[in-house]
């Protein structure tokens, strides 16, 4: 899925790592590194490097509630985690609305059709 992803974002020669823990090791990331004393669904730490894209931490905890919730299959979920981290490593942000946050949903959209595509999920 990283790979399908990545190719997506035109990051054939790009390298990232994935974490998959549960909601206690992403509460005291979370905590430490953003402030928020809380689990959350995923977490990105770009690496500033040419190569190394950076890392994504995701709470399987989390993706199996939120498959639930949102009605998707945990492998669905978890690509769409995924995809959401990677993006935020490649620059998009949502965080204030608006124009920003369109763009990177129909960017995830796009990324999700080629796993779909690719029956990654």
């Amino acid at each position: 899925m990283a790979e399908t992803a990545l190719k997506g974002l035109g990051f054939d020669d790009r390298e990232l790592s994935v974490l998959l823990t549960g909601n206690a090791e992403v509460r005291e990331l979370n905590r430490e590194y953003r402030g928020k004393d809380k689990p959350t669904d995923v977490l990105s730490f770009p690496m500033g490097d040419a190569y190394l894209l950076g890392d994504i931490v995701i709470s399987t905890e989390k993706a199996a509630s939120q498959a639930i919730e949102f009605g998707v299959s945990f492998d669905e979920e978890m690509a769409r985690l995924l995809v959401h981290g990677l993006l935020h490593l490649a620059g998009y942000d949502h965080v204030k609305g608006g124009r920003q946050a369109r763009k990177m949903k129909d960017k995830e959209e796009e990324l999700m059709g080629l796993l779909r595509a690719g029956r990654l999920i």
